[in-house]
């Protein structure tokens, strides 16, 4: 981006990657360094999608190099302009294409070292909250030898031999508090480590490690966390406030527990607006759930 900001002049920034590749200087346009740039979302300002541009930029980069050999050689050509751009559109076209997000925060993550325009774990919070028992930041509070299920995203990944020959692994948790080393020794990374990727959202099952001042995890098992936001719709149930007797309430309570899952319980109280159930009291709705609750409150209660 410096790079970029440098060759800035009085009228301001470039309006496009065209403009960009007719303003700077020659040597800017190093193929490599500009591939980098549109990783890295340096372009992403100009308008530009960042695999459209990816696919163009060799094409335009060559086109505006060779009109710029030929204007210094005084070669004019038939529809040129005076101060030598061109006096017609016949620059390659860039598409409207992008990365998927895991893919473009993998480039951002290569060029730059982090994450800038999103997270991995952005938009997965409430559903990997539903799967772990723990975050980075409360390994702080756990004994040594206390076991959880931790889920984040798999950074600085280090494949390592023992003195004895044996595979083992070491390599960076991260979630959106804070970040813990992981280590797993070779009889777990037989089972686990061809799971183990840079920059894989997981759920990791570990054992807290306190022999040093900064608590670190020793892997157990690892399982791969679906990334996807699409949740089941959530379990209505249509009451009035006066049904919500504490008989009622404790059965309700029992169900959901009989009954646990993913989708949110949502209870429309007529005017008084609806009331969304905390999380502890999600539930399956494809399971015998929804045929209990009928029977309890009735069948017009119950909308799925």
């Amino acid at each position: 981006m410096e790079l970029i900001l440098a060759e800035r002049d009085a009228n301001g920034a470039f309006g496009d990657f065209y403009d960009f590749c007719e303003r700077v200087d020659t040597s800017v346009l190093n193929k490599k360094a500009v591939e980098s740039l549109i990783k890295a979302g340096s372009f992403d300002s100009l308008g530009h999608r960042r695999l459209g541009l990816l696919r163009a930029f060799e094409a335009i980069v060559d086109s505006t190099l060779a009109r710029r050999r030929e204007h210094d050689m005084g070669v004019q050509s038939l529809f040129g302009s005076v101060d030598g751009g061109p006096a017609f559109d016949e620059r390659p076209g860039i598409d409207e294409m992008d990365f998927p997000k895991k893919e473009r925060l993998a480039h951002e993550k290569e060029m730059l070292g982090l994450y800038v325009s999103d997270h991995p774990l952005f938009g997965l919070e409430r559903l990997m909250a539903r799967k772990a028992d723990a975050t980075v930041a409360d390994l702080e509070e756990l004994e040594d030898g206390a076991r959880r299920t931790v889920g984040g995203v798999i950074t600085a990944l280090q494949r390592k031999w023992t003195k004895r020959g044996d595979l083992m692994a070491v390599f960076t948790l991260e979630d959106l508090q804070g970040s813990v080393e992981v280590m797993v020794f070779p009889k777990t990374m037989e089972v686990i480590g061809h799971l183990l990727e840079e920059d894989a959202v997981v759920l990791l099952g570990a054992r807290v490690d306190r022999r040093d001042d900064t608590p670190k995890l020793v892997a157990s098992d690892v399982e791969l966390f679906e990334a996807t936001t699409q949740e089941e719709p959530p379990l209505r149930l249509q009451l009035h406030p006066s049904r919500l007797t504490d008989s009622t309430v404790g059965r309700l309570k029992e169900l959901f527990s009989d009954f646990p899952g993913a989708a949110e319980v949502h209870i429309l109280l007529s005017e008084r607006g609806v009331l969304r159930l905390p999380d502890e009291f999600l539930v399956d709705t494809k399971s015998g759930l929804v045929g209990e609750l009928r029977v309890l409150l009735g069948a017009d209660a119950v909308l799925v």
